[in-house]
């Protein structure tokens, strides 16, 4: 059923006031085909799920559509590892939950992320050393031109830091309907990134159930909520470097965090650099960023699509004047 002239801001983890002219859930593929065709010629059309990576910096003037395909599925299971078929439409901790509570290992680290699971090849959502491209098989889309149904392999997905096909070569072309994920009964457990391991210990030792909640104390006590403080999470990604810049940086600020990714290249954090120009807990307006994480921009009510760029701007250009380094935005601009 198609709505027009609907609000968008619970649909934004900004809490942004927009409204999108028109507006259409779809539960499958058939439902999606049915209501791209119907659309009129020249139409522009967009795919909104949690909202939780996007800035709208003014109303839609269009379409938006909205998946709400959220069955989970086991597909298979050789004792060791077990295949799971999620739509597009789960709650992306929903899924992880459902993982811990049935003993699969391999996305417990990513606890309380927000967003669907079809944004999660999008983005190759990442944290505490776990990416969704360690256990994403393989990825079901509808390609919007032929609307031809395609499963790609992991290697097809091309996936990269915060990276993956869907931002680039099928940006705009493609729909994600589900997706498929390899879980461990057996998992190799990643703790060594940041305070994981000690709240592991203190909630008394290594267990599916332990990391997870380990993981959503500590997300908790930085990250502010969405439903309380509009927010879209990590506004900002790390930057990643030469070597030689790096090391040049190192030189001036031996405090600076930064980390080997192979080939002579370096990820530095972005928070920090943040921090360092004196933004945490910093405001322009009604827009501002968190006074515990620096790569968090909140709404601290009110704040446009505008005051949230024009502040992500500003802290742009200070990190790149002070430390020679571009940070880009994570989130999308509509």
């Amino acid at each position: 059923m198609m709505e027009e002239n609907k609000s968008l801001r619970g649909l934004n983890s900004f809490g942004v006031d927009v409204s999108a002219r028109r507006f259409a859930e779809f539960s499958d593929r058939a439902e999606l085909t049915a209501l791209l065709d119907s659309l009129p010629p020249g139409e522009k059309w967009m795919i909104l799920g949690g909202g939780n990576n996007v800035l709208f910096t003014g109303d839609y003037d269009g379409t938006v559509l909205h998946p709400a395909c959220r069955d989970i599925a086991q597909i298979s299971d050789d004792g060791r590892t077990v295949r799971v078929r999620a739509g597009a439409g789960v709650e992306w901790d929903d899924l992880v939950a459902w993982a811990v509570r049935n003993g699969l290992g391999g996305i417990e680290n990513l606890s309380l992320i927000p967003g669907y699971v079809g944004a999660a090849p999008v983005q190759n959502i990442g944290a505490y050393g776990a990416e969704a491209k360690d256990t994403i098989e393989s990825v079901e889309c509808l390609l919007i031109d032929t609307r031809e149904t395609v499963t790609l392999s992991n290697a097809e997905c091309r996936f990269g830091y915060r990276d993956s096909i869907f931002k680039r070569e099928l940006k705009g072309r493609a729909v994600i309907l589900a997706v498929q994920f390899v879980l461990a009964r057996d998992p190799q457990f990643r703790l060594r990134y940041g305070d994981v391991e000690q709240q592991v210990e203190a909630l008394g030792g290594v267990s599916l159930e332990n990391i997870r909640r380990a993981v959503i104390a500590i997300r908790s006590s930085k990250l502010p909520d969405p439903r309380v403080l509009g927010n879209a999470g990590s506004f900002f990604k790390n930057p990643v470097v030469s070597q030689a810049q790096a090391d040049f940086l190192t030189k001036k600020y031996p405090d600076m965090p930064r980390y080997a990714t192979g080939e002579g290249r370096v990820k530095l954090a972005a928070g920090w650099l943040i921090d360092r120009c004196g933004w945490r807990g910093s405001r322009l307006g009604p827009a501002g960023i968190h006074e515990r994480q620096a790569l968090v921009v909140v709404n601290h009510g009110g704040a446009t699509g505008a005051d949230i760029v024009r502040l992500a701007r500003a802290v742009q250009q200070d990190v790149l004047e002070r430390f020679g380094v571009t940070i880009d935005m994570e989130v999308n601009l509509i």
